[in-house]
């Protein structure tokens, strides 16, 4: 067995200030783990201690650290995403026109035009409406997903085929858009969006089409040092693209652990029901091939919308006098949420409304009174109170968090929405902090941009990667780079239960890092912005190289 030393590297192990490997100068890898790790001198005597094959890698002096892990993002959607018409950088409806036309005359046979990552801000004060699409593209359907995934953008044509009218019910936690005739205006928000448009527009995909989104969504995360992923929205179109993608290649490019959606069905019984499926399947897939590359931990509840729309539950009304319910009522998700912990599942809850965290948190604590211990998380939390904070580090709650969703550059609609002080204490990072509350940040990719070095950038600062002349949203909640790179890294595998395993360069775990040029504790953060991955190793084997 050959053993490899990696030297000449300025390593960041993710491990407690202090120990082994925190000094490190050297680290070895070994059948796709690490096995030592430590001065040069000391690791070069123990491998020729034990004998075998040694080989040597010289990196160059340069920044080493363990793989990224995205702790939330969304695959097949985020490789989809890569296809679509990119509308994030128009700043105006007639941007937005434009960017559809010049894709339609790019390929006019194309069936339907569909479109990603639009913010609320390009349509000014106006409610979006098929009528402004139809003016550039009348015949061709439109479907344009909006930044935060939370809602669809249709015109009259999409309508159309997707038989949309005045008589279509809205499902729960959901709403079409109407005019006061009831008729439908082109927007389709929360579960409508999903149930109506995603739902249709999967239905006409192939599995062929759901593993190349795949592996367009593993190739970029690559190159990004990107070693492992929790998708938090799994359904069974992924799950069966990822085991297609596993019996062909044998493998995936990387590990990957899932949170399976779930959302409110006919009844309780119906919701019910859901559990057991993923219970089953999550068992189903611990004992078969796909086990060493894929895990089902948990069950994801959307229990609200985003600040953005309008559909985030808030404990004040927003700045036009209207709030908004939960999808999940209390009443309604108690039992499943109890019937998920009990069956040993992780839960994740989407809460981004204040109030939607306190009814998070008291469910979550329902659950540990029945004495369950489980490692359940709330997701994004841009808005919380510091009483809803200090519950999560009573009950030991993960704060899954996403730097890049307070990019300056998209903030100017969030802000106005709220109207009032919230709007200034947003994202409250270093609250968490303070309150020793477990913290993992991630992308949530494809509603953000998936590089991980301009979220570290935006962690670091405040400030925006995508215009980086703006002012920082308030760079005193910022991390320092230790926490940061600790919070992508060793944050992300505790968060996903999976710190036995990956997370750190420490011995004994999975040999997943990647090599930068620049040293994040080191250089100014401005120079993240024009970095690029060097390489990214998984399990000891080169999977980027620039």
């Amino acid at each position: 067995m050959v053993t490899t030393i990696y030297r000449n590297a300025t390593i960041f192990t993710a491990d407690d200030a202090g120990s082994a490997g925190a000094q490190a100068e050297a680290f070895t890898v070994s059948a796709g783990r690490f096995t030592h790790v430590g001065p040069l001198d000391q690791v070069r005597a123990d491998v020729a201690a034990e004998g075998g094959e040694v080989t040597e890698v010289d990196l160059g002096g340069r920044f080493v650290g363990p793989g990224i892990i995205d702790s939330h993002t969304h695959l097949t959607t985020f490789g989809e995403a890569v296809g679509k018409v990119q509308l994030r950088d128009c700043r105006t409806l007639e941007e937005i026109r434009q960017r559809l036309l010049a894709a339609h005359r790019a390929d006019p046979g194309a069936p339907r035009i569909l479109g990603a990552s639009w913010l609320f801000d390009a349509v000014g004060g106006e409610h979006p409406t098929a009528a402004m699409l139809d003016e550039a593209l009348p015949d061709v359907p439109v479907y344009l997903d909006a930044n935060d995934l939370h809602s669809v953008w249709v015109n009259t044509a999409a309508l159309e085929e997707m038989g949309i009218d005045a008589h279509s019910q809205d499902p729960v936690g959901g709403r079409i858009a109407r005019d006061a005739e009831g008729r439908a205006t082109g927007m389709l928000y929360e579960t409508a969006g999903r149930q109506y448009a995603r739902n249709f527009l999967e239905s006409l995909s192939t599995p062929e089409d759901q593993v190349r989104f795949l592996e367009l969504a593993f190739e970029a995360y690559l190159e990004s040092g990107v070693t492992t992923v929790t998708d938090m929205a799994m359904n069974q179109a992924d799950v069966a693209a990822i085991r297609a993608l596993i019996a062909r290649d044998g493998g995936l490019p990387f590990p990957v652990t899932a949170h399976m959606i779930i959302e409110p069905g006919a009844d309780t019984v119906a919701d019910l029901a859901g559990i057991e499926e993923i219970v089953a399947l999550q068992q189903e897939i611990a004992v078969g091939p796909e086990a060493e590359w894929f895990r089902i931990a948990g069950v994801k509840f959307i229990m609200d919308g985003v600040i953005d729309a309008c559909t985030a539950t808030m404990r004040v009304p927003y700045a036009d006098g209207t709030n908004c319910d939960p999808i999940w009522s209390a009443e309604r998700l108690r039992p499943v949420a109890q019937a998920a912990d009990e069956a040993g599942l992780q839960i994740a809850m989407h809460a981004i409304g204040d109030r939607t965290s306190e009814i998070a948190l008291d469910l979550l604590e329902d659950c540990a009174r029945r004495r369950h211990p489980r490692r359940h998380r709330v997701e994004h939390l841009e808005t919380v109170t510091e009483e809803t904070i200090g519950r999560m580090a009573r009950l030991g709650v993960t704060a899954s968090m996403q730097p890049v969703h307070c990019d300056p550059a998209i903030m100017d609609n969030w802000k106005s929405v709220l109207g009032d002080h919230r709007s200034e204490e947003g994202f409250p990072w270093k609250q968490v902090r303070d309150a020793g509350v477990a913290l993992t940040l991630g992308t949530d990719a494809p509603t953000a941009p998936h590089e991980a070095l301009p979220n570290l950038y935006i962690a670091l600062t405040g400030g925006s990667a995508m215009s980086p002349e703006l002012p920082p949203y308030h760079p005193e909640r910022a991390f320092t780079p230790e926490e940061a790179l600790t919070a992508l890294t060793a944050g992300g595998a505790w968060a996903g239960e999976m710190e036995r395993l990956r997370g750190r360069i420490r011995p004994g775990l999975e040999a997943n890092f990647l090599v930068l040029d620049a040293d994040p504790r080191q250089e100014a953060p401005e120079v993240l912005l024009s970095t690029q991955v060097r390489s990214t190793y998984v399990r000891g084997v080169q999977r980027h190289r620039r």
